[in-house]
């Protein structure tokens, strides 16, 4: 069984800064790539960052220059530094992750997301 836990949202104002984490547990072989997804009310789920197991990064073109994805592989994790945060950035962010547990096939695990509002 495999759990992603989100934590670091809430609300803060046009310019502020938010640290998101999402931590991985259970029977865990490897994990490949970990990425951050966003979803507004009435909107569909779109991709914030992402990281391969290399480190290489890439962003959605909105976040370039304000997000930064990072990870620790001994921990499992993966975080997103949001900074200069606007309105628009106000959704339910996602931890994503595809990963090989145990004896089994690499597949996309979710996390139960964390609101993220940002006043203005």
């Amino acid at each position: 069984q495999v759990q992603l836990v989100e934590s670091g949202g809430g609300l803060v104002q046009a310019g502020g800064s938010l640290r998101l984490s999402c931590s991985v547990s259970g029977s865990i072989f490897s994990i490949n790539t970990m990425a951050w997804y966003r979803q507004a009310p009435g909107k569909q789920r779109d991709l914030v960052a992402i990281i391969t197991s290399g480190g290489l990064t890439d962003y959605a073109d909105s976040m370039k220059g304000r997000f930064t994805i990072s990870r620790n592989n001994a921990k499992n994790a993966v975080y997103l530094q949001m900074n200069s945060l606007k309105p628009d950035d106000t959704a339910v962010y996602y931890c994503n992750v595809d990963l090989r547990i145990s004896g089994g096939p690499t597949l996309p695990y979710w996390g139960q997301g964390t609101q993220v509002t940002v006043s203005s």
